[in-house]
């Protein structure tokens, strides 16, 4: 089993929270805590994909970048790129430079300004899919899924109403992110039995 590993400062975490003070300070103080917001909801929806693929550390390290390239993740200003500003984020080396992903989350601006055509916001529409608290942590990482009924469905929805690269394993990663779910491991300091 995968469980939590007590690091050298004699705090429980789980496994992938250590080893890196960025990904630990990530571990301690974000995955997993319940976030809210249009803006907020939109940037995890948009790293996560930009994670696709790669390593999560990757993102955390290039987050001010992100945040600068894409006007702190406000989708009024990023709906209103255009040809010109796509070329400027291909040529940015401070973050993932990859079409499909920019083209997504530009595309997934304009997504979140149409739900409000809808009478619907992002944040309502995501969280309506969290699932029932768990009653206990999971043992290890090894009873952590991928994708659930929920995150496919989640994944559906956003598709149905313009979003991109929103699979269910990504939108399964931001659930986790954002505390729709609870996966920190047992004997993590973060997991639900620790308090």
């Amino acid at each position: 089993m995968t469980a939590a590993v007590v690091g050298d400062d004699g705090v429980g975490r789980c496994p992938w929270g250590l080893g890196n003070d960025l990904l630990a300070e990530y571990h301690d103080a974000e995955w997993g805590r319940e976030l809210r917001g249009r803006d907020a909801l939109y940037e995890r929806i948009s790293l996560e994909a930009f994670q696709s693929g790669l390593s999560w550390l990757v993102v955390l390290r290039k987050r001010p970048a992100f945040r600068a390239a894409f006007e702190d993740f406000d989708p009024e200003a990023v709906a209103a790129f255009g040809d010109d500003d796509v070329a400027r984020l291909l040529a940015d080396a401070g973050i993932v430079r990859n079409r499909a992903k920019i083209d997504a989350t530009i595309a997934n601006a304009r997504a979140v300004l149409g739900l409000a055509e809808r009478g619907e916001d992002l944040d309502t529409l995501l969280w309506s899919f969290a699932p029932p608290a768990r009653e206990k942590p999971p043992a290890g990482f090894e009873e952590v899924p991928a994708t659930t009924p929920e995150s496919t469905a989640m994944a559906k929805a956003l598709r149905a109403r313009g979003f991109r690269f929103v699979g269910p394993t990504t939108c399964y990663a931001m659930m986790q992110a954002t505390g729709m779910v609870d996966d920190h491991v047992a004997g993590c300091f973060r997991a639900i039995d620790a308090g």
